[in-house]
């Protein structure tokens, strides 16, 4: 992002509450915003064919959470590892419309933890 370094970007990223506008493109992909004005970039021309499950992403105001592999367009700034979508899951999606989120940096270490602990 513009000559960003990607400690900084995630750091940007992590600075704010975001939002939850909208849920859609898949189950549990929840739209949230707004993005600081440093991150705002547009999606990818092409739209990668394959994209991991927790992948987090930007694009225009935007960032969400994948929460399945699947194709999409965002720019990628990092993964977690907490189930955004659970079929047996009360509400089956972990975020509705209305709520407010906030992204925090982890260490790869703390992110194999607390993947298995969400397994």
């Amino acid at each position: 992002m513009r000559g960003m370094t990607p400690t900084w970007a995630i750091q940007l990223h992590a600075s704010v509450e975001y939002l939850v506008y909208f849920l859609g493109f898949v189950p549990g992909f929840a739209y949230l915003g707004e993005l600081p004005a440093g991150l705002v970039t547009p999606r990818l021309a092409t739209p990668r064919r394959r994209v991991a499950r927790g992948s987090v992403g930007i694009a225009g105001n935007q960032t969400g959470v994948y929460p399945f592999v699947t194709p999409g367009g965002w720019r990628l700034i990092g993964r977690t590892p907490i189930k955004m979508f659970l079929a047996e899951r009360d509400g089956l999606s972990l975020l509705s419309i209305g709520d407010r989120v906030r992204f925090t940096p982890i260490s790869p270490e703390r992110f194999v933890e607390m993947e298995r602990a969400c397994a």
